[in-house]
């Protein structure tokens, strides 16, 4: 059975894929910024889960996470770079500090997990490294821009990656769930607000729909499907809405790229 490596695991997503994995047999080394939201999986599936304390914003601890999860089962033959966090507020709001610690989780977290795990699935010549991204980074919205920008740097160095590893047996997915209820959502760290943005926000607020998030336990069967598929997508979409949601976004984009065009030709020289 597969070995998987998941980060984010007390929570979420992470949690509840974590689960299923052990519940189908599969060996799962489980990493959390607290473990002890772990205990009770691990009293439950006993030696099948390794629950590893990790802040994936740490470079060198998370080569040595890598290198203890290889020594303890012998193989990593799945990554899934769950963590991450989401950053709450219009661009203009957000301090230095919170706009560095967004990517230091959410893409640079992603980056030291990644680089860590590809020596171990090149000489296995085998792997699969699923990144769980957003359907905000394939189109945006209004107050999320940092956590948007975090997740569209995941998407590009994602599907280059994709092109560089598959000479060796390496399998990339990128992850994009439209929104869901989960502790991202309840975790939200949100900037010191300006004034100027409170009308904007409140529409957001009033513009809510509560059938456009879906339920995480719902992504589970996908999850399966994926890490068990022979031949898996670059993207899986999650969720009802991320298809039509990124249709229309790109069919704008695709509008105004034709209607400029002839500008864009001329300026080839």
């Amino acid at each position: 059975m597969k070995t998987i490596l998941i980060s984010g695991a007390s929570k979420g997503f992470g949690r509840a894929w974590a689960e299923a994995f052990l519940a189908k047999g599969y060996k799962v080394a489980a990493t959390a910024r607290n473990i002890d939201t772990l205990a009770d999986l691990k009293a439950q599936y006993g030696e099948a889960i390794l629950p590893l304390k990790l802040d994936v914003n740490n470079r060198d601890e998370s080569f040595a996470i890598v290198e203890k999860v290889h020594q303890h089962f012998g193989a990593i033959d799945i990554l899934i770079n769950n963590a991450g966090y989401a950053l709450n507020g219009a661009v203009e709001e957000a301090s230095e500090q919170e706009a560095r610690a967004q990517f230091e989780t959410n893409f640079f977290g992603t980056l030291w997990l990644t680089q860590a795990v590809l020596p171990i699935m090149r000489k296995q010549q085998s792997g699969h490294i699923i990144q769980v991204s957003s359907i905000l980074g394939i189109t945006t919205l209004p107050v999320l821009g940092l956590y948007n920008a975090s997740k569209f740097a995941v998407e590009g160095l994602t599907e280059t990656l994709a092109q560089e590893v598959k000479q060796f047996g390496i399998n990339v997915t990128l992850v994009e769930p439209n929104g869901y209820f989960t502790d991202i959502w309840g975790n939200t760290f949100n900037s010191k607000p300006i004034d100027a943005y409170d009308g904007l926000k409140k529409a957001i607020a009033e513009g809510h729909d509560p059938d456009t998030f879906g339920q995480t336990g719902a992504t589970v069967p996908a999850i399966i499907k994926l890490v068990e598929a022979e031949n898996p997508p670059l993207r899986l979409f999650l969720g009802k809405v991320a298809l039509p949601f990124t249709k229309h976004a790109y069919e704008q984009k695709l509008a105004t790229w034709e209607e400029w065009n002839d500008v864009s030709v001329a300026a080839h020289g």
